[in-house]
């Protein structure tokens, strides 16, 4: 699945080069093949969360892009209803709104160390102020969050299946980053802190926390990263 991100990321960047060109004839060529992609990544089963999630985000991304017209819109939710079914199964309770006289019990106690089901809650992943993102064990990104995505200059969907070496330099990767992926992937937790340029010649410090991400059967899938900027 994430091979097909890639390339449907791949291929949006190169439909905006080509109108940012203002070559129609290109535009059209590549726009033949975004459909059968967003087919392909429809039709593909996920076989893990992170892949649930991916797919689940990948559609709310096209009902946003497509907002404006009522049609795909429609389309587009009938797809997300399928999935929810395809995943979550036909037997699980409807949503009704409580009756004011029942009583909602608490929910479960956080637990340090765990997800806690917090992955899965774009609503927080999105809100924070700091840098957040998933990667998978071959270093690529899985989901950058819109703080992470700005201090990046790219579009969250454009950093889906590209590799974290673009970013911060392919000696930065092979020196630092990689051995404290590495670390994390075997399931340690990782924090420390780098520097990072800013845009007038100086410098920041960054806290960078790394958590490894665990399937149902325990196996480690991806890091989540944390980075918070110190202030001086």
């Amino acid at each position: 699945m994430l091979e097909l991100f890639r390339a449907f990321s791949l291929r949006c960047t190169q439909i905006e080069e080509a109108i940012r060109l203002g070559d129609d004839q290109r535009v059209t060529a590549l726009d033949r093949h975004v459909e059968p992609l967003v087919e392909a990544i429809l039709a593909c089963r996920a076989d893990n969360l992170l892949e649930v999630y991916m797919q689940l985000q990948f559609v709310s991304h096209l009902i946003a892009r497509d907002a404006d017209d009522s049609a795909s819109v429609t389309e587009h939710t009938t797809v997300l209803s399928y999935l929810l079914e395809r995943y979550f199964g036909t037997h699980a309770p409807d949503w009704r709104p409580f009756p004011q006289d029942v009583r909602v019990e608490p929910p479960a106690a956080y637990v340090p160390d765990t997800d806690n089901g917090q992955f899965l809650n774009a609503v927080i992943l999105e809100s924070l102020p700091d840098r957040v993102a998933v990667l998978t064990r071959d270093y690529r990104y899985l989901y950058s969050n819109p703080a992470n995505s700005a201090h990046l200059n790219r579009k969250p969907m454009e950093l889906i299946g590209r590799h974290v070496s673009e970013f911060i330099g392919e000696e930065q990767f092979a020196q630092c980053a990689k051995h404290k992926l590495d670390a994390c992937f075997a399931g340690e937790q990782i924090e420390y802190i780098y520097e990072r340029p800013t845009e007038d010649a100086g410098s920041r410090q960054v806290r960078c926390r790394m958590s490894p991400l665990h399937d149902a059967g325990g196996t480690v899938i991806g890091a989540l990263l944390v980075m918070e900027d110190i202030e001086q």
